[in-house]
């Protein structure tokens, strides 16, 4: 399965709009490592990665690890190139 800008942008508005119910009901880190991994964790599933090809972390990972696994799903799972740390930003200042 590949993914377009269009749904990538499509995913991360619905994490957006959904941030304060995602947070509460996932306290594992800092709200930005919050969504970051909700949007792995939608990659994944949305490219169909197998198990064994899931980015795993040989510690506690923070956002830029976060940020650098996406990045990983995104450079084999695209179409088009584009800027998908655009689009993470807004998580930033969420």
């Amino acid at each position: 399965m590949k993914i377009t800008e269009k749904e990538f942008t499509t995913i991360i508005k619905g994490i957006y709009e959904d941030r304060d119910t995602i947070c509460r009901n996932n306290p594992i880190g800092t709200r930005e490592e919050i969504l970051l991994w909700m949007t792995m964790c939608c990659l994944v599933s949305y490219l169909s990665i197998p198990e064994l090809e899931t980015p795993c972390f040989p510690s506690k990972p923070d956002a830029e690890t976060y940020r650098q696994a996406i990045g990983f799903l995104i450079s084999g799972g695209s179409f088009e190139d584009f800027d998908y740390l655009r689009y993470l930003e807004m998580f930033t200042s969420s």
